[in-house]
């Protein structure tokens, strides 16, 4: 995490006063749990609750506590001793590290995710509202970066609502996966702690009990999750690649928004640079690097490791804090996107008609033409126009092979830009369950 690429709310979950209130939450509510079934004195319950409820935990006094001990667990919780007075020996009574560790850290993944779901929500708003804006402004489409046919900036859009439409989906789904809570003890048998510890602490924390932890929780759960985050990252990266070619000088159907005062370049004072959808690139490819360590976390020898251990103390805050400053970033973008549509309709005609060709194609066709002469025919007329040597329509018509199965009006027909966009509303309703 660095400031630059880091909004605040997803940042607290991440910082150290915070992990600690939600080690001492974890472990006041098992003390709860404890004491109502015998095992603790409930006034030590109800002295752990008062004493560090409204606490502030010595994030340097707990640092200074594990370079003796060589534990962060029980350096928290030596200092939770100094707060809670001599009752504190009744905490972490039969528990393990990992019950803290793993629970504490899918708190925070479900947090996490909750942000990032408000963040989808945002960018699925702003692109609803661009795609009907420009529902029917015709651009090209294109297919290998090649012009093919006629499509809609509107559909363009849809397309990008579809996609994190999905990704919503998903993450809701892996949000689910990780938000499991194990106070299971060593080895995860519950021999020290009993079973309903777990289950009072999992509701107080707005988890579910993970069936079997083995001490650590499965973390096939994290991988899933992190592997969301990646496709997420990559849907963002279409969008962003999509705009950057679109803002080629050669080009430019959109422009990022270019506020008064901005500066393109240090040296060209004439440069306006997609820079927000190029750092969106850049982005991407953080949270995806997040995901084969997630992957290889899987790996854990017999009950437990801590193999995993550094690889989420850096990738849990790191792709979420980047992915959450992606996904605002990228509904900015396109809330502000400046769209040409003249340039889209010059860019239409750029070619002399050849978007058109299949549409004669498949008439020649079906005036009787074999399709390999038909194919034959069309392209032939097609080539000296992607030279510059006239245009496709005065081309056919003067051709009198293509003559034989169409008259001048029967080709114009096919030249028609509508014909294209006849299933714009079909799409949309599909996509946004209206027109």
């Amino acid at each position: 995490m660095i400031p630059r690429y880091t909004r605040p709310a997803m940042a607290a979950i991440w910082d150290p006063q915070t992990r600690y209130r939600i080690w001492f939450e974890i472990e006041a509510h098992a003390a709860d749990a404890m004491a109502e079934l015998g095992k603790i004195p409930k006034e030590a319950a109800k002295v752990i609750w008062e004493k560090g409820r409204n606490a502030t935990f010595d994030v340097a006094r707990i640092d200074e506590i594990e370079r003796e001990v060589k534990h962060d667990v029980i350096a928290f919780l030596t200092h939770l001793s100094e707060i809670v007075g001599p009752e504190a020996r009744f905490v972490h009574q039969g528990m393990t590290s990992s019950d803290v560790l793993d629970t504490t850290f899918n708190v925070q993944l479900t947090r996490a995710a909750d942000l990032l779901l408000t963040d989808l929500d945002a960018l699925l708003a702003a692109l609803e509202r661009r795609a009907f804006e420009h529902k029917l402004t015709p651009t090209i489409g294109r297919s290998h970066g090649i012009h093919a046919e006629p499509t809609t900036f509107g559909v363009k859009l849809a397309f990008a609502y579809a996609e994190f439409s999905r990704a919503k989906e998903r993450l809701i789904a892996a949000r689910k996966e990780v938000a499991t809570c194990a106070i299971s003890g060593a080895v995860g048998t519950f021999a020290q702690v009993d079973p309903r510890v777990e289950e009072h602490v999992a509701k107080a924390m707005g988890l579910a009990v993970e069936p079997v932890s083995t001490q650590v929780i499965p973390r096939d759960r994290h991988a899933m999750y992190f592997a969301v985050l990646g496709v997420i990252a990559s849907s963002v990266e279409r969008l962003a690649t999509e705009i950057r070619h679109l803002q080629r000088t050669e080009v430019l159907e959109v422009e990022e928004f270019f506020s008064e005062g901005q500066k393109g370049s240090s040296a060209m004072p004439h440069k306006r640079n997609p820079v927000l959808t190029e750092n969106l690139t850049g982005l991407a490819r953080i949270v995806r690097s997040a995901v084969t360590p997630a992957l290889e976390n899987v790996v854990l020898w017999h009950e437990r490791d801590i193999s995993h251990s550094a690889v989420e103390r850096m990738i849990g805050p790191d792709a979420t804090v980047t992915l959450d400053f992606a996904l605002a970033r990228l509904a900015g973008v396109v809330d502000k996107l400046m769209v040409y549509p003249a340039n889209m309709q010059k860019n239409l005609d750029r070619l002399g008609g050849l978007i058109h060709s299949q549409r004669v194609l498949i008439a020649l066709t079906q005036k009787g033409a074999a399709r390999e002469d038909a194919y034959r025919l069309v392209q032939r007329n097609a080539m000296p126009v992607w030279r510059g040597e006239g245009n496709f329509l005065d081309l056919l018509k003067a051709d009198a092979d293509v003559r034989k199965y169409l008259s001048a009006e029967e080709i114009e027909v096919n030249f028609d830009l509508g014909y294209h966009l006849k299933h714009v509303d079909t799409i949309f309703q599909r996509v946004f369950g209206r027109s």
